[in-house]
């Protein structure tokens, strides 16, 4: 699963519970996976959706005795419910990976779109990806496009090289050559050499007219 353990939301819980939060990630950053593993089950608990999030992820990268896949599907459907995104979108990762079961593209494409609904930047990149191979969903360049627009806002930059071929192109969205050599140029100050290539030749092509 590329789904860190996470540190963020911390604030939306009490300051108790952030506390107790941030000293599991702390022994987790610290190789005490025992006591990381400790407090991340007394925040699940708690009904706590990043306590229940994180002890998904050490069950999915077996890092727990008794580790597996359901258990960590367990844990990720109560944080899912919670309105939580990264784990809306771990859930997909598990569909599209075939760890539950027989890979369903319709399914993992739900979670994805519902993650990116929620602002997650790799949930709106995977339901772009959907729309755009017609994988999971009926393929829709305009969908496409609207996702690949939120993943690289959200600072993705095969998202931003994609939406500025999609801009100069047309495909999926009015054609806007001043949108196209926007996104060309995040996605080189990002430190993608094609769209760096990208947006030089257009500049040589303006002075050569």
């Amino acid at each position: 699963m590329k789904t860190p353990l996470i540190a963020a939301l911390l604030l939306a819980t009490s300051m108790a519970q952030a506390a107790n939060l941030s000293d599991a990630l702390t022994a987790y950053d610290g190789g005490d996976l025992k006591g990381a593993a400790r407090g991340f089950a007394e925040s699940a608990k708690r009904g706590e959706a990043l306590g229940q999030f994180n002890l998904a992820m050490m069950n999915l990268r077996k890092e727990l005795p008794g580790a597996s896949d359901a258990k960590a599907w367990q844990l990720l459907q109560r944080a899912a419910a919670q309105n939580l995104a990264v784990a809306e979108n771990a859930l997909g990762e598990m569909i599209e990976q075939g760890r539950r079961g027989k890979p369903d593209p319709a399914a993992a494409c739900g979670w994805f779109e519902r993650a990116g609904e929620h602002g997650n930047g790799d949930g709106a990149l995977a339901v772009a990806t959907c729309y755009y191979l017609g994988r999971g969903r009926t393929q829709d360049m305009r969908q496409a496009h609207r996702w690949y627009l939120e993943a690289a806002k959200a600072g993705d930059v095969g998202a931003q090289y994609l939406v500025a071929s999609m801009f100069e192109s047309g495909l999926g969205v009015e054609a806007d050559e001043r949108l196209a050599r926007y996104w060309y140029d995040v996605a080189a100050r990002n430190g993608d050499v094609a769209a760096k290539a990208k947006l030089k030749a257009m500049q040589d092509a303006d002075a050569s007219t």
